[in-house]
């Protein structure tokens, strides 16, 4: 997979592609389990052990044979004071119920978007109304996150906000599942509550 993410017609395509990856979503829970290892192996913040108390989810955008790896989001809870504490995700993005990969790469506006994104949107149940509710937390709830705050300096040249998430993606090079990857890994922090 030699492609990049390097035009917003190409994202459509990309993001097609990426959908019909097995082993691209393989690799998310990989990168989940690992992370997910590393939360429990902490203790409490009261001292106490972690358990694990995963909680269900119903992931919409996921391909049905990778559907039973992607129903679970891994969290626990402390033995002691009963505190739960959620992994960080490169599946998830917080509470949304499509995948992080389907609300990063569906983020055009729908009038702006080609008849075959049109057409993958559709496919994959996306109304045009959840579309505009993530072209807006893009447009103007991202930009006031404390990850946004802390790493928007660091992108040379600086990322237009007002092309957000496509100037985003742009800022990261490469075959484009590792373009995915990396900026699924960038918004991790985001998926779980402060």
């Amino acid at each position: 997979m030699g492609e990049s993410l390097s035009t917003k017609n190409e994202t459509i395509k990309v993001c097609h592609a990426l959908l019909q990856n097995p082993k691209f979503f393989s690799l998310l829970l990989q990168i989940d389990m690992h992370e997910a290892a590393h939360v429990q192996s902490q203790p409490c913040s009261c001292g106490a052990v972690l358990h694990k108390a995963d909680y269900p989810r119903k992931p919409r955008g996921c391909p049905p044979e990778l559907r039973p790896d992607y129903e679970t989001r891994f969290s626990f809870c402390c033995s002691q004071c009963r505190k739960r504490t959620t992994a960080v995700s490169v599946r998830f993005l917080g509470r949304r119920l499509y995948l992080g990969l389907i609300v990063v790469l569906m983020s055009e506006r729908r009038t702006t978007l080609s008849a075959s994104a049109v057409q993958l949107a559709d496919a994959l149940g996306v109304p045009a109304r959840t579309i505009a509710r993530w072209r807006h937390w893009w447009l103007q709830l991202f930009p006031a996150t404390p990850l946004w705050a802390g790493a928007c300096a660091r992108f040379m040249p600086p990322v237009d906000p007002r092309h957000l998430p496509t100037s985003l993606i742009e800022r990261f090079t490469g075959p484009a599942a590792e373009v995915a990857m990396r900026l699924l890994a960038f918004l991790r922090p985001l998926s779980v509550q402060p």
